[in-house]
């Protein structure tokens, strides 16, 4: 009975022993893979985003120049016209009696001044033989002078007349899209007073400026690099600028900076700038609102890495590089725009380091890792390239500056 009790005594031993070894043949996990690449270098123009709206470059209030009745309209309310195209005729048959008797009067006044001129030469004839005295020859003279003034001033009246007349056909100062008609046929507009009568407006499209204001920081800013030369000023450079609309994803819409204001806004603390922007199909409509890009340096060399390779340390922002000994090693770093998919580091990295590009998220700083070679690719370009950033003479910089 003895033998039996130590059979079944060594038996679980035995299966104890056999599940100790099995624990010990598990494999152990080595450093974990991650991705890593060198930062791309890369020449960068930083541009600088505002908010505005579109205005038309010029924009008129038609009003009547004489005073009548409302005799016919000519356009269709929202129309495009042309400059000079006819939108209202005020009754001119008024107009038009003034000036028919303007008329009478010239004719009048050069029968007059004919009559004069004709004493005039009686009386010289008479004053080389001595028949009229010279006071009488002086008296005709006179009246010959006053009666060529009296025809200046009829002729004068006439032309006035004739304005008056066709100022009875409003038509359009400018070429544009007019709007809703104020007055309708045989309503009596007035041009006397203050304020004559509004009959509509008129508004220009193409070009079309993109007004927006900027704070007093970025002026500061703009001024500096206009003064050392790196980005020249709006005030003397078109600097290119690209906007987006509020239902596109994209900047499609270019133009150039062509106006910064004389003077910031004490009150905001921002001041004025405009951009003029083409417009040949006519889509777009003073009073829009726009997103707009502005170049805000000239070009420089700095460093690139993908936007998700960047992570936060509460307020820091950091990237891990992969250092000595592969171990995972954080750096802080001061970050720029993104440019093409890729954000901008200022500083924090130089051009070997080995930044985790995948696989960040898996790791911890002071962890071994297995480093792999990656590659850096950039998107397809979402900032414009700028056509003019030639930074002014150092000459007509200072000269500007001084200004």
């Amino acid at each position: 009975m003895s033998g039996s009790v130590r059979m079944a005594v060594a038996v679980p031993v035995s299966l104890v022993v056999a599940a100790c070894g099995a624990k010990r043949a598990e494999p152990v996990q080595g450093p974990p893979p991650v991705t890593v690449s060198a930062p791309l270098a890369r020449k960068i123009v930083d541009w600088d985003e505002f908010v505005g709206r579109f205005e038309a470059i010029e924009e008129v209030d038609v009003r009547p120049r004489v005073s009548g009745y409302v005799r016919s309209l000519h356009f269709q309310d929202g129309d495009l016209v042309k400059k000079g195209q006819l939108l209202f005729v005020i009754d001119p048959r008024p107009y038009e009696a003034a000036l028919a008797q303007a008329r009478a009067e010239t004719r009048r006044a050069e029968a007059e001044a004919a009559r004069a001129k004709l004493e005039l030469g009686r009386a010289e004839k008479l004053l080389a033989t001595g028949f009229v005295s010279r006071s009488t020859y002086d008296a005709r003279k006179a009246e010959w002078q006053t009666a060529e003034a009296a025809v200046g001033a009829a002729r004068a009246a006439e032309q006035a007349r004739a304005l008056d007349v066709s100022f009875t056909k409003v038509t359009s100062p400018i070429s544009g899209r007019i709007s809703d008609r104020r007055v309708s046929v045989g309503n009596l507009v007035s041009a006397e007073g203050a304020e004559p009568t509004l009959l509509t407006t008129v508004v220009s499209l193409d070009p079309i400026h993109f007004a927006f204001t900027g704070s007093e920081a970025v002026y500061l800013k703009y001024q500096r690099q206009n003064r050392d030369g790196s980005r020249p000023s709006s005030r003397y450079a078109a600097n290119p600028v690209e906007i987006q609309l509020q239902d596109e994803t994209g900047y499609a819409w270019r133009g150039r900076m062509d106006f910064v204001d004389n003077a910031l806004d004490t009150g905001s603390g921002t001041i004025r700038g405009r951009a003029v922007v083409r417009n040949p199909d006519l889509f777009l409509t003073p009073g829009m609102y726009g997103r707009m890009r502005l170049l805000g340096s000239g070009a420089y060399d700095a460093l690139v890495v993908p936007d998700a390779a960047v992570m936060a340390d509460q307020s820091d922002k950091i990237v891990l590089v992969v250092g000595q000994g592969d171990t995972v090693q954080p750096r802080k770093v001061e970050l720029g725009p993104l440019v093409d998919g890729l954000r901008v580091v200022r500083s924090g990295l130089t051009g070997s380091d080995r930044v985790i590009i995948e696989g960040q998220h898996r790791v911890r700083p002071g962890m071994k890792v297995v480093a792999r070679p990656g590659r850096i690719v950039a998107s397809a370009p979402t900032a414009p390239r700028p056509e003019v950033v030639t930074p002014p003479s150092s000459d007509a910089t200072t000269a500007r500056a001084a200004e």
